[in-house]
């Protein structure tokens, strides 16, 4: 009887809650600056460095409004903010959050909530018109129970869904393939914006 697992390029087989990820689009051009380091990335090293530090990159990003580009915010609100997903399900993936800290829906005000709604409304607009979607998965995953990856600040999950979009690949080789950077859906996310 073989003890091998079912995937040998799987590093954690066991306890796994979801498929992995294959981030592709980008990464030519990280593996060739390995070795090299450029004025930008000591610059971009050194800002690193004095960049506030939470322990919630959601709040970071709220209180360095200046790299909105780079953290790939679409937009800002006087409270909160929409942002892409760095880890997302699907390309295109949106999160909205206030830019202060609550780990409950109900800790913050009435109109800290309606604002947090007006946002996700806004969200939602944005991924209609730039991405055209079939669907959209809305939700909030409140507390580690519930599967919240940032449990001490709440935050809302737009999802662009297609029809077809699960394929081969998340159900054979337990990967999930993101086909664009998110540079470049950060980019058309903005077009979108500005047009109106």
């Amino acid at each position: 009887m073989s003890t091998k697992p079912d995937n040998p390029h799987n590093p954690n087989p066991q306890g796994r809650t979801g498929p992995s990820q294959l981030d592709a689009p980008w990464r030519l051009k990280y593996i060739e600056a390995l070795g090299s380091v450029s004025d930008e990335q000591e610059a971009r090293k050194a800002k690193q460095q004095a960049a506030p530090n939470t322990g919630c990159f959601i709040r970071d990003y709220w209180l360095t409004p200046e790299d909105d580009h780079q953290n790939h915010v679409i937009e800002r609100s006087d409270l909160g903010m929409i942002f892409l997903n760095r880890y997302p399900y699907a390309n295109g993936h949106l999160l909205v959050a206030l830019g202060t800290s609550r780990s409950r829906l109900l800790d913050y005000t009435e109109e800290e909530r309606a604002e947090l709604w007006k946002l996700v409304d806004r969200a939602t607009d944005l991924m209609e018109r730039t991405l055209e979607p079939h669907g959209i998965n809305t939700g909030i995953n409140q507390g580690r129970a519930a599967g919240a990856g940032v449990p001490q600040h709440l935050h809302v999950h737009l999802v662009p869904r297609w029809e077809g979009d699960v394929n081969f690949s998340t159900t054979i080789g337990d990967i999930r393939v993101i086909p664009g950077s998110l540079d470049a859906m950060a980019k058309r996310y903005r077009g979108s914006a500005s047009e109106e």
